[in-house]
């Protein structure tokens, strides 16, 4: 089964309410602080209150802090991160909440990312937020993201920067193809932190995916609106994950990618190795033929939504482009569990799903040139090990393979 946390956002979404809705729907708020006090930094503190907005019981999340908000950069912001005792999906979560913050706002500012100084959501309280967001989604269990359309006001708001066209050019730039929706509200209903968790997150936006749900929470925002009820709701529910069954849903993932005509073979290499050094599921090149009668190649990756900054900054950075574009795509994937034979002394492993068994090539490339024969006949006689031992296993003689290395797994 997979957890989903679904967020409506009938009325926006901001950090806080976001962690709001989270510890409202079950997640321990004493763990919660346990973990943000590994962050390196004090002088904070994070209390919950009970309120009610429009009539709907919801919880508050109230960061407190002793400084007036500290303007840090990106890179600042995820060394902090970095350097916290963090479980490793809320590193990767937190980091890409910001990564998506940085993206926007150079993109509104003209600047590079890593140029970027956080002013409103640099200080102790954004942080807490957008790492206990993180926390949160972890303690219980979250497995994916997914979002309503997300209601935002107009008018204008003042920020930092000045007064700016509500809603906010980055929370613009952020949600950029999820679908909004205009509230008669002159508030700012949705946030750049609250844009930001959606981003970096969600696998899609829609109305509540199919689901036995389990939990419901609800984060208020700080004070009550007229005719609406100023919080954000979330639904943790199981989604039913059995591959290859036409009605159910696969695993979403982001297919990102780029086309290139002005690269040499060595930068098309490197690229394609640094994409998996990235976090990419998978990576691939296919030529095309571009504008002009140029040969050319569309370089692909495959990645969670958490990682998407980080395969994108790869693409511009290692390929050189001035560009590249994200679609949301389904992934059916098999279980499958690795495991081993032995060729003479040389451990190989099996790739085994049920359907087929594969051999590691990389296995059976080392073995081949210890045992100094071709990699054809490695794989020849680990195949055929493998087989006999399945063979005898039935036949009550004995298992004759090694204990899986790897549980079962959906990654391709």
């Amino acid at each position: 089964m997979t957890t989903v946390a679904w967020f409506h956002c009938f009325a926006g979404i901001a950090g806080d309410m976001a962690l709001g809705s989270l510890i409202d729907a079950g997640a321990d708020v004493d763990e919660v602080r346990e973990t943000l006090r590994t962050l390196p930094f004090g002088g904070w503190t994070l209390d919950t209150e009970e309120v009610h907005r429009g009539g709907l019981r919801a919880t508050r999340a109230v960061v407190t802090v002793d400084d007036d908000g500290s303007e840090r950069t990106a890179d600042q912001i995820a060394a902090m991160i970095r350097a916290a005792a963090l479980a490793p999906r809320v590193t990767t979560r937190a980091l890409a909440i910001f990564d998506r913050l940085a993206a926007a706002e150079g993109a509104v500012h003209g600047l590079a990312p890593g140029a970027v100084h956080f002013h409103e959501v640099g200080g102790h309280d954004a942080i807490v937020d957008v790492v206990g967001t993180a926390v949160a989604l972890e303690l219980l269990g979250i497995d994916e993201v997914r979002a309503s359309g997300v209601a935002v006001g107009h008018g204008t708001v003042m920020t930092r920067h000045g007064v700016v066209p509500n809603p906010g050019p980055a929370v613009l730039e952020l949600l950029h193809g999820a679908p909004l929706i205009g509230r008669a509200l002159d508030v700012e209903l949705t946030t750049p932190t609250g844009a930001a968790v959606l981003a970096a997150l969600a696998c899609s936006f829609g109305p509540l995916p199919e689901c036995a749900v389990g939990a419901v929470g609800y984060g208020a925002g700080s004070r009550e609106l007229e005719g609406l009820p100023n919080c954000t709701q979330v639904v943790i529910g199981a989604l039913a994950t059995a591959r290859g069954s036409g009605d159910s849903a696969g695993q979403p993932l982001a297919l990102v990618e780029t086309n290139l005509d002005d690269a040499t073979g060595e930068q098309l290499a490197d690229t394609l190795s640094a994409l998996f050094a990235a976090g990419a599921a998978d990576a691939w090149l296919t030529p095309v033929l571009m504008k002009k009668g140029r040969p050319g190649s569309v370089v692909s990756a495959l990645c969670e939504m958490a990682t998407v900054g980080a395969i994108r900054d790869v693409l511009l950075a290692e390929a050189g482009s001035f560009g590249v574009r994200v679609h949301t795509v389904d992934r059916f994937a098999t279980a499958r569990t690795l495991e081993s034979v032995e060729i003479d002394g040389q451990r190989i492993g099996i790739k085994v799903n049920g359907i087929r068994a594969k051999v590691e090539h990389d296995d059976a490339a080392r073995a081949a040139a210890v045992l100094g024969v071709s990699v054809r006949e490695v794989t020849a006689r680990a195949t055929a090990a493998y087989a006999a031992a399945r063979t005898s296993a039935a036949g009550g003689g004995g298992p004759g393979v090694t204990a899986p290395r790897s549980g079962a797994g959906t990654t391709a």
